[in-house]
């Protein structure tokens, strides 16, 4: 078995990815490897005035099996998936309440 640490699929060389969805389907932050497994690590920081809900879509967009549901601070980061483990080409997609104020980054440990 070996892991490496890969970067988001959805940032460019690891940035910050901005969630500009207010809806499902979400900005897609990582598409999962087709056979190993990737075990995501997430983390969301608002850069608005007022708390704003996160939307995390795991793997699909089924209420409230796929959905995980935060509330992200004014001003503030917080770790929103803590290993979280995600195969088979699935989907970790986000939408917030407001467009373009909640930035998500992290990493995936990739275990095949």
């Amino acid at each position: 078995m070996a892991i490496t640490k890969e970067f988001l699929s959805g940032s460019t060389n690891g940035r910050p990815v901005k969630v500009a969805a207010t809806a499902t389907p979400g900005t897609t932050i990582h598409t999962a490897h087709a056979t190993a497994k990737d075990e995501l690590y997430l983390f969301a920081t608002n850069t608005d005035t007022v708390d704003r809900e996160l939307t995390i879509e795991l793997g699909g967009t089924t209420a409230p099996d796929d959905l995980v549901k935060v509330t992200v601070p004014a001003k503030d980061t917080v770790l929103v998936i803590a290993g979280s483990p995600l195969s088979n080409s699935l989907l970790a997609k986000a939408f917030a309440a407001a467009a373009n104020v909640i930035n998500i980054f992290g990493y995936v440990n990739r275990i095949s």
